[in-house]
């Protein structure tokens, strides 16, 4: 199930009022409640009415949805849920809950939102494009294949992929039914001798056709809305010589359409494929966050001007911000919608600025910005954190604290598929020292040209279900941070690439690895407090902003942003 809706599938927010990425919302005759996690705690406070009861995920004192729905509900209560809107896992999990209880959970076919839905969003219906060669490394015949021989390895006869951006990265096609996320609507069946696509064929354009026949794939065209049709006629047929391959995370009403003996449940063929880069899309990342890193620098050095005169706002300025990107060669559009928060909007994890609550860049509050681009050869996600006046000193404390968290985390070195949630820790120990932390993850997986929130491996608290550990040729974020709601945010995102790391020596032969950040954006060193730095991690910044000022101060000469170029050059001077 996707982390990323179109407006037509917003039936959280349409019920409730939040809009977050994350939620369930369970309704009962006498209550209504949303669960969330930590990123979204403040905001769903600010979104919701008071029909609503927030349960925040993570804390201890927050009872489960299975455990808040055996406690409420009369006994052989039966909870309805829209089985295509659910993933599997999920099912199962509150599935056996329920029924341990004496409750039961049943599928609804009718889905209860829509009914009420009235002027309910028309479904995207975007033409698709392909993705050339040149972006992807290889050609989607070689995709295909590297699948099947993972078939034949699990003695399976059929996998279906469910998650959008596998389809996308499946077929080197890209799409736009999704704001900020370049997938379409879509399902793929693939058998030893067939690759089925189910999707609004309006769609298709002859660049489709042209490029399924340029790398050699043949595809068979169906209606989206035949694959529920499709499977059952499969998992009917004598002819079927060996099982179905489908993930947990997929829709629970496709899941249950196939038998219990013939189900493989596992971590979809595609997802490790398209976690760990080729060649290709890891030059392409690479070259990406340069371009991106020239905007930002444009930027921040353009905001650094203006903010005196204070007519600059949250809003204004991530259209400024916006407007430097698109400068930049093979950009598309951002990965997500800026995150431009100022003062107390900065502790609202995930803000988004509206006419309602935009606020002017000043310098008397922190300015935190989190923002990101889809360019053809790969998409972007980096968090700064700056203040244009005189930061307090405990705000230079903490951001301090985060700092040293994500330099410790960036130089960690940790052995071959180690899950990421072990190197979690190593972000928050400067927070924790002092009492402090923050209530998100610190690291998720990003797409070449895709999803900007990618998985199937992470770094959280949280284990992640299918991490398959980290490994050579990952890219994920570093970020961690630091809020107080109604007061501040900080929070440092680079994106880094795990890569081999030199050790001395190699216990049993599994190898080692360590990160390298790609990402190449000033950190502001005036919010930085020397004494509490290591000479190591001086060294590093150092390092790192040399790197900076070499791999991007060509870029901004060759633009001919001499202003983005000098601000950068001063941003980047060596400290210690």
């Amino acid at each position: 199930m996707s982390e990323y809706l179109a407006p037509c599938d917003e039936r959280r927010a349409f019920i409730s009022g939040f809009t977050g990425s994350d939620g369930t919302a369970i309704i009962t005759e006498n209550a209504a409640c949303v669960w969330t996690d930590g990123r979204y705690f403040l905001q769903a406070s600010q979104e919701m009415d008071d029909n609503w009861t927030l349960m925040k995920n993570g804390v201890s004192t927050t009872p489960t949805q299975s455990d808040w729905l055996i406690k409420t509900l009369p006994a052989g209560s039966r909870v309805g849920v829209d089985p295509m809107y659910l993933s599997y896992r999920e099912w199962t999990k509150l599935n056996t809950d329920l029924d341990a209880a004496s409750h039961s959970l049943v599928p609804v076919t009718t889905n209860l939102i829509d009914l009420i839905w009235d002027d309910r969003p028309q479904t995207p219906n975007f033409c698709i494009n392909p993705l050339p060669l040149k972006y992807t490394g290889r050609t989607s015949q070689e995709k295909v294949d590297s699948v099947r021989a993972q078939m034949e390895e699990k003695g399976v006869s059929l996998t279906v992929i469910t998650a959008l951006d596998e389809v996308a990265y499946l077929l080197n096609l890209r799409g736009s039914d999704i704001d900020y996320n370049p997938v379409f609507f879509s399902y793929v069946a693939i058998t030893p001798s067939e690759v089925n696509l189910f999707i609004d064929t309006s769609k298709i354009t002859q660049s489709v056709f042209d490029h399924f026949k340029q790398e050699d794939l043949e595809v068979s065209f169906h209606s989206y809305n035949k694959v529920v049709s499709y499977i059952t006629e499969q998992v009917g047929n004598k002819q079927l010589d060996g099982k179905v391959w489908i993930s947990h995370g997929s829709s629970s009403a496709l899941v249950m359409l196939i038998p219990e003996k013939l189900r493989v449940l596992d971590t979809s063929a595609v997802a490790l494929m398209k976690a760990i880069k080729n060649p290709v899309e890891i030059q392409g990342l690479i070259n990406a966050h340069i371009r991106d890193a020239a905007a930002l620098c444009c930027y921040f050095s353009w905001l650094e001007r203006e903010v005196h005169k204070g007519n600059i706002t949250e809003i204004s300025g991530a259209n400024k911000l916006e407007e430097f990107r698109k400068e930049q060669e093979d950009f598309v559009g951002l990965s997500f919608s800026t995150i431009s928060s100022v003062g107390p909007n900065g502790a609202i994890i995930h803000y988004e600025p509206t006419p309602a609550t935009d606020r002017t860049i000043t310098t008397e509050e922190l300015y935190l910005c989190d923002s990101g681009a889809q360019y053809k050869d790969g998409t972007t996600d980096v968090t700064r954190t700056l203040h244009f006046g005189t930061p307090t000193d405990y705000e230079k404390e903490c951001f301090t604290r985060v700092f040293k968290g994500q330099m410790n985390l960036g130089t960690a070195v940790f052995p071959n598929k180690i899950k990421g949630n072990c190197l979690d820790t190593l972000a928050r120990k400067s927070l924790w020292d002092v009492g402090l932390d923050y209530m998100h993850g610190t690291g998720h997986g990003i797409g070449a040209y895709l999803n900007v929130h990618e998985g199937p491996m992470g770094i959280s608290w949280r284990a992640y279900p299918d991490d398959p550990g980290l490994q050579l040729g990952m890219f994920l974020s570093n970020e961690p941070g630091y809020y107080e709601d109604g007061k501040f945010g900080i929070r440092l995102e680079n994106i880094v690439q795990i890569v081999n790391a030199s050790t001395p020596y190699n216990y049993k032969n599994i190898g080692f690895l360590t990160f390298e950040t790609i990402t190449l954006v000033p950190i502001q060193t005036k919010m930085l407090v020397p004494h509490m730095l290591t000479e190591k991690e001086i060294t590093c910044l150092n390092d790192y902003h040399s790197l900076c000022r070499e791999k991007v101060g060509p870029l901004l000469k060759k633009m001919g942003h001499i202003g983005a170029y000098e601000w950068l050059y001063k941003e980047t001077e060596p400290i210690g």
